[in-house]
């Protein structure tokens, strides 16, 4: 118990402290800082922050910085650990321009450290201070020169020119369209940087249908007219298996053997298909995972293509790298992830912009409609399927548990089944790949009308009869997420439709983020608007 001249106060401790009674002996006088609270009508401090002798206020910091705790490490934990860090700093010489220092009125960056985690007024915490701008700066500037270490000693291991691409002209020569204009430039960078003596590192970007995966197979012919071997990874082997169906026309035209190489591959199959990547005898590949894995040699792989890249981590992706030497990057995606677009604004990642769609496709509208109204999508739906349309139907979770209020799709199946009175295909990730591959088919082929999943659809499939996508509980899943979804409608002739169903109330954030996917089709400015919503992670990986 304390006691001053405004009343008593309860020091509450949960556990004995030892030599506390001989700190701090009865009648003594202390200076006691905490957070001050009502209990049971009296006001106490819980485990006080400071006790100490009349002489020691001075140790007391007039603003204290408050740092995110862990169940295992708390705020006070992380004070004492950064003031250790703090007391061993070595007085680094400064390396910023004088004058730049003179013209933004900063200090040292020894002391704008020190300053930011225990400021000394008011003033000194607001994020526009001098010492946190020149940390600010430090932190760019720290960033800039190891991305611009990282491009250097990229351009210093020489990769081998790709002189050649008439097989590619070719082959463009048999499809039954021509490339937009985007396609056109996109494809003239690629082979800019094949020409370049530098290993490329290249981020194609593109919404749905604005045909990357066109683009990146004339590059992969490239490399395999000129001797050597490419790589298209994806994420599952659905949208793997679609890849290769979809580039074996082009590839038979032009004689070109091709493999595709899954998990599912086993025994004498999957040695068979090693063998024959090993030995140079396939010069274009398609695959998931499996195609990093131990065990798998190319003769000579020259590019590795990405489809989804966020998909799979860093160290993944430089497994795949580490199958060749001084292997050419090049990723796709709809919706590039914020440490992707951080890469492409600070200069490491080169980018090409598919801006243009192909003649025929109409934007798609999305409409965000409170799921109170689930009666009204209902009817909407059997119109639409009843036209000869087919359908997406979107839950956040596999199976309804106790510890959440999320929809899953085993019990809207269950619903939509009665409902409509017809078979509904359903998909989630915890079905064998066998059976998922299956239903999906079916519904490729038109043989389900309308398909009941979970996120395992976000990439690869590839339906044009599908004009209409209903999203439960959209407030649930990510701007990246919700973009990739409304991208499995759209794909052919006929006007679609996703629709966003949430739960009400929203929060201002989950207001804000479903309104921006009614307001725009543009992958770029929804990306953009994710990274201000959740940062670009650590840039250098």
């Amino acid at each position: 118990m304390a006691s001053d001249s405004d009343g008593l106060l309860q020091i509450v401790y949960f556990h004995k402290i030892r030599g506390f009674e001989q700190k701090h002996p009865v009648g003594c006088k202390r200076w006691v800082s905490g957070r001050v609270e009502s209990f049971n009508g009296s006001l106490q401090i819980t485990h006080p922050d400071y006790v100490v002798a009349e002489d020691g206020v001075s140790d007391i910091p007039r603003y204290e910085t408050v740092y995110p705790a862990t169940q295992a490490v708390s705020s006070r934990m992380m004070r004492r650990f950064i003031g250790t860090a703090l007391s061993a700093l070595p007085d680094l010489p400064e390396w910023l321009d004088p004058e730049i220092i003179r013209k933004e009125n900063w200090s040292g960056f020894s002391t704008a450290l020190h300053r930011s985690h225990k400021p000394q007024s008011v003033s000194e915490i607001s994020p526009d201070h001098p010492y946190r701008r020149r940390l600010a700066y430090d932190e760019a500037l720290a960033h800039q020169l190891a991305l611009k270490a990282r491009k250097a000693a990229r351009q210093a291991s020489p990769a081998l020119k790709m002189p050649n691409h008439s097989l590619a002209d070719m082959a463009r020569n048999e499809l039954p369209f021509a490339l937009t204009g985007a396609q056109e430039r996109a494809l003239g960078d690629i082979r800019n940087d094949l020409m370049s003596g530098f290993r490329m590192n290249r981020l194609i970007q593109g919404d749905v249908g604005s045909g990357k995966t066109l683009v990146a197979l004339m590059a992969m012919l490239d490399i395999a007219e000129n001797g050597f071997q490419s790589v298209m990874m994806a994420p599952t082997e659905i949208l793997a298996r679609q890849h290769y169906d979809k580039a074996l026309p082009i590839l038979e035209s032009v004689r070109l053997k091709s493999v595709l190489m899954t998990g599912r591959d086993k025994g004498a199959i999957r040695d068979q298909k090693r063998r024959s990547v090993a030995s140079g005898e396939v010069a274009i590949i398609f695959g998931t995972h499996a195609v990093f894995q131990d065990g798998v040699d190319f003769k000579g792989l020259q590019l590795a293509v990405i489809d989804e890249q966020h998909r799979f981590g860093v160290g993944q992706r430089q497994k795949l790298f580490l199958k060749g030497h001084s292997v050419h990057y090049l990723s796709m995606s709809a919706t590039p992830i914020p440490r992707t677009l951080a890469l492409t604004a600070f200069g490491e990642a080169d980018l090409s912009v598919l801006d243009e769609k192909p003649a025929g496709r109409h934007p798609i509208q999305t409409a965000v409609i409170p799921r109170a109204r689930l009666g009204d999508v209902f009817k909407r739906l059997k119109t639409v399927l009843s036209d000869g349309a087919q359908a997406y139907w979107i839950c956040p979770l596999v199976e309804e548990t106790a510890e959440s209020d999320m929809i899953a799709v085993e019990a809207r199946h269950r619903e939509l089944t009665e409902v409509f009175g017809t078979e509904i295909g359903l998909v989630h990730g915890r079905m064998p790949s066998i059976e998922k591959d299956n239903v999906v088919s079916r519904f490729a082929r038109n043989e389900l009308k309308l398909l009941c999943a979970t996120t395992v659809v976000e990439v690869g499939i590839d339906v044009p009869n599908a004009s209409i996508i209903i999203v439960e509980q959209a407030e649930r899943f990510g701007l990246a997420q919700l973009h990739q979804l409304r991208g499995r409608v759209g794909r052919g002739t006929a006007k679609s439709v996703c629709i966003l169903l949430y739960d009400a109330p929203l929060s201002k954030t989950a207001q804000a983020r479903l309104k921006l996917l009614r307001d725009t089709e543009d992958g770029f400015a929804i990306a953009e608007a994710d990274w201000k919503l959740r940062g670009e992670g650590d840039v250098l990986g």
